[in-house]
C-alpha cells in the first residue's frame, strides 16, 4: 500500500507549482523558505519591486482561494515595513482518482490553482 503525502510533502508540491509560475513570470528569488508555518515562502523581486508570497497547500474540499484575513494582515503589515507587495497563493491538491481520498506518493493528483492573489 502506498503512503500518503505528509503535510510537508504537500507543502513542497505547492511550493514547486508556485515557484514555477514566479520563475516563468520573471520574478528573481531573494529568499525561499519551504518549511511549514514559516512565512513568507518566497521573497522575490519583479520590476525592481519587492514581493512577499505566502504559499498554502489546501486539501479538498476547502476552497484554495480562501485565506485567513487576520493572518494575512500580519504578513502584509510586515511586508509594508519593507515597501513590499504581499501575495497569497492557495494551491488545492487532491487525489485525482477520488477527491475524498488522500494524495498518495507516486500517484496522480489534481491541482486547483488560479494564481497569485494580491493582499
Amino acid at each position: 500500500m502506498k503512503d500518503k503525502l505528509t503535510d510537508q510533502e504537500l507543502h513542497n508540491l505547492a511550493m514547486n507549482i508556485v515557484g514555477k509560475q514566479l520563475e516563468d513570470e520573471g520574478y528573481e528569488f531573494l529568499g525561499v523558505n519551504s518549511q511549514l508555518k514559516r512565512n513568507p515562502q518566497f521573497v522575490a523581486l519583479k520590476d525592481q519591486k519587492l514581493n512577499f508570497v505566502i504559499v498554502k497547500a489546501i486539501p479538498y474540499p476547502v476552497d484554495p482561494k480562501y485565506y485567513d484575513p487576520q493572518f494575512m494582515k500580519g504578513i502584509k503589515d510586515h511586508a509594508l515595513k519593507f515597501n513590499a507587495k504581499t501575495f497569497y497563493a492557495g494551491v488545492g491538491i487532491a487525489n485525482s482518482g477520488d477527491y475524498d481520498k488522500p494524495v498518495l506518493k507516486d500517484d496522480a493528483y489534481t491541482v486547483n490553482y488560479e494564481g497569485l492573489q494580491e493582499i
